[in-house]
């Protein structure tokens, strides 16, 4: 239905009013918006003035219509009572007609019906009858030959039993065929009895005939033979058969324990004599089957695989059976060249196959895995696990103990690792389907050895190394007996200590041993390329990690050397205390050369630097040395600071002592002529610092790269300039 239209000035689209969902109160929400209320109500009155006018005239249009209304339906009830007779019966007969269909359907069904029970029946009949006619059919073949002037089967032409035994199996497959669909039936089962003695007797001539022909080598008739087998369906048979005639005496003669321990190379003997096997007895069934390259692809009777099925069954049958010993893994070495040896008959009998379908077929048969899970892989890993982890344990009880002569490694524990890694990966040692244990293994040597390190300089206390006495300084302090060093490795305290020689083989064999770790890592990679392993980045990223375990001792090892060093040469440097008791009120001679104490505190120093030299890198040895000469040198300033603050308090002391003395004499001042004590201590201090500086020098090292050297050496010299100034003012 269409409104009318309204002027353009409305505030309200008319459609509005048309919309299903038309609300009044939303309708004057959103005309509010735009208008006021009065204008709106004015606008909706004028079109509601122009609905009243539209509609009076649409009334007005169509009036006369509606008037005539009633008047145009006069006598139709009449003209519907006329039709109402002829639509009944017209309804009538069509119910009539459409039972009358449904009467000839279901006949027609029904009729349907029993012609399908008909054919079935039928369809057995003739299934029963190709039986009978079958069995007959055999039966008269049968009966044509014994009439003949032979007896049998059996001493027929060879040719011409295989050729009649091959018709009777075709007849014999459409028997079989017929039988199963006519199962259930009576007559089937009278005939069974006679279905039964012709399976027999096909059975047996077949075997027989095959027999002769393996014998004989007649290739006619073992093809006709093998033909036969395929069409009745009994291919496994022949196979069995084979396995049992031909195969297991020849087994039964060359496996044997007796043999095996003949000689040292018995068991090499017995798998070639084994592997012989196929060449001289079986090449008429390759041949036949078409197992050799040679074979003419027309005459193959396919659908056999003898090697597979017949040889190596009887084949791992006998040496599972009659060598049961072969398995054992007591004697790791025996258990690995047996192992080496038989796998590599495992390749030889593979390559004899003859396709690669073949050789799958060979890899899946139950025979040939439980041959393989015959071998205890893991028992052997077990004991070679024990003898090379057990070998790496031995040596870290042993502790750091030097290596042999000649050995590229300081230390036998990380001789004996390198060692044992290696076996890990060596001939005689190493089984490919054990390469994820090994290389497990290979990792667990890594890391016990880290630990062992980690042990060993965290476990054992670095302060035993200080526990020796310290010896009093000479009585004098320029004399050259004095300078006899002591000496330095001198270590008291128990067997836990380390001496610097033992630290500094650690960090070389650490370092060698990193350098190690890329051979390593490319003879492990050789190894899981020979099984197929292509995630190679793996090894190298695992590898990196016992590399990091490895660097993970050094900042251990670098404290436990530099506060080795430190402690030892410290507790010499502190003697400097003692220098004024040398000097006080002793009237010895100006000093000229350094105090002995400084050479038996460089001592150790010295010592590393004789241990360490072509032992582990230059650049290693100059860090172990500013370190420890950077503590040293720090404690040692504070010992010098400590000295020069209580010289200083006693010449004041000593100069408020003389000025209270008025009564001195003259005599008295020319006893005082000359440096005072004073300024030979801190001459003295003077020239063991300067010495210092030179044995650094001497050492490769610039007293610039020591920690607080140079305001040590700031401080002597002031307190030197000081005592010069004395002298010149005396």
């Amino acid at each position: 239905m269409n409104l009318p239209k309204g002027p353009d000035s409305l505030c309200f689209n008319k459609d509005e009013f048309m919309k299903d969902d038309f609300d009044v109160d939303k309708f004057v929400a959103d005309c509010r918006k735009r208008v006021q209320l009065e204008e709106m109500r004015q606008d909706l009155e004028h079109y509601y003035r122009l609905l009243k006018t539209a509609m009076v005239e649409l009334i007005n249009k169509d009036y006369a219509d509606f008037v005539n209304l009633s008047t145009n339906l006069v006598g139709m009830d009449k003209a519907l009572n006329q039709l109402s007779v002829p639509l009944g019966q017209l309804r009538e007969e069509v119910l009539s007609l459409r039972s009358s269909v449904n009467e000839v359907i279901q006949a027609i069904d029904t009729q349907l019906t029993k012609q399908d029970d008909i054919q079935k029946k039928k369809g057995c009949v003739l299934r029963l009858m190709q039986v009978v006619r079958s069995v007959e059919k055999i039966e008269k073949i049968l009966h044509s030959q014994n009439a003949q002037d032979t007896t049998s089967l059996e001493t027929s032409s060879p040719l011409v039993a295989g050729q009649i035994l091959e018709r009777i199996a075709t007849e014999f497959n459409q028997l079989q065929f017929h039988a199963v669909q006519s199962k259930g039936m009576p007559l089937l089962d009278k005939v069974r009895p006679r279905i039964a003695g012709i399976t027999a007797m096909l059975q047996q001539s077949l075997e027989g005939l095959l027999i002769q022909g393996l014998q004989t080598s007649n290739v006619a008739m073992v093809r006709h033979c093998l033909r036969t087998y395929a069409t009745i369906d009994k291919t496994k048979d022949a196979e069995t058969l084979v396995g049992q005639v031909l195969v297991k005496p020849y087994m039964e003669e060359v496996i044997t324990e007796q043999f095996m321990k003949s000689s040292p190379n018995s068991l090499q003997m017995m798998y070639a004599k084994v592997l012989e096997f196929v060449p001289h007895h079986c090449r008429l069934l390759r041949e036949v089957t078409g197992g050799t390259v040679s074979s003419d692809k027309a005459d193959v009777v396919p659908g056999y695989d003898f090697l597979v099925n017949s040889v190596w069954p009887e084949t791992i049958r006998g040496v599972e059976g009659r060598i049961p010993s072969l398995f054992n893994p007591g004697n790791p070495d025996v258990f690995y060249e047996r192992y080496c040896i038989s796998m590599d008959f495992v390749r030889k009998f593979e390559r004899q196959c003859g396709s690669q379908a073949s050789v799958k077929r060979l890899r899946a048969h139950p025979s040939y895995q439980s041959f393989h899970n015959k071998w205890n892989l893991p028992v052997y890993f077990q004991l070679r696990y024990k003898e090379i982890a057990g070998c790496l344990e031995n040596a870290t009880a042993d502790g750091l103990k030097a290596a042999p002569v000649g050995s590229q490694y300081r230390l036998q524990v990380t001789e004996v690792l390198c060692s044992c890694v290696c076996r890990c990966w060596a001939e005689r040692i190493y089984l490919p389907p054990l390469a994820h244990r090994f290389w497990k293994l290979t990792l667990q040597l890594f890391s016990r050895y880290a630990t062992f390190l980690t042990e060993v300089l965290t476990k054992t206390s670095p302060s035993d190394t200080t526990k020796e006495a310290i010896r009093p300084l000479p009585s004098s302090a320029s004399s050259t007996s004095s300078r006899t060093s002591q000496d330095a490795d001198s270590e008291s305290g128990g067997p836990t200590v380390l001496s610097t020689k033992q630290l500094v083989f650690i960090a070389a064999d650490v370092d060698r041993l990193q350098e190690q770790i890329p051979e390593i890592s490319n003879m492990v990679k050789e190894r899981l390329q020979e099984i197929g392993f292509q995630n190679l980045a793996l090894v190298s990223d695992a590898l990196g990690d016992s590399k990091a375990a490895l660097a993970g001792c050094i900042p251990t090892l670098n404290s436990r050397m530099t506060q080795n060093l430190t402690e030892r040469s410290f507790r010499f440097l502190k003697n400097a205390s003692e220098v004024p008791r040398l000097y006080r009120r002793t009237n010895k001679e100006v000093p000229t050369r350094a105090s002995a104490y400084m050479d038996n505190a460089l001592q150790p120093i010295h010592q590393l630097l004789t241990d360490s030299t072509n032992v582990v890198k230059l650049s290693i040895i100059h860090e172990w040395l500013r370190v420890a000469l950077s503590d040293c040198t720090h404690r040692y300033f504070e010992t010098i600071s400590d000295v020069l603050n209580s010289v200083r308090k006693m010449e004041e002391s000593l100069k408020r002592l003389k000025q209270a003395r008025k009564t001195a004499t003259t005599s008295t001042a020319g006893a005082n002529s000359g440096p005072s004590d004073d300024s030979k201590i801190r001459l003295q201090l003077a020239l063991d610092v300067e010495y210092l500086g030179e044995q650094i020098e001497k050492m490769g090292l610039q007293p610039s790269d020591i920690t607080m050297f140079s305001a040590l050496l700031d401080l002597v010299r002031e307190a030197r300039d000081l005592a010069t100034a004395e002298q010149a003012g005396s």
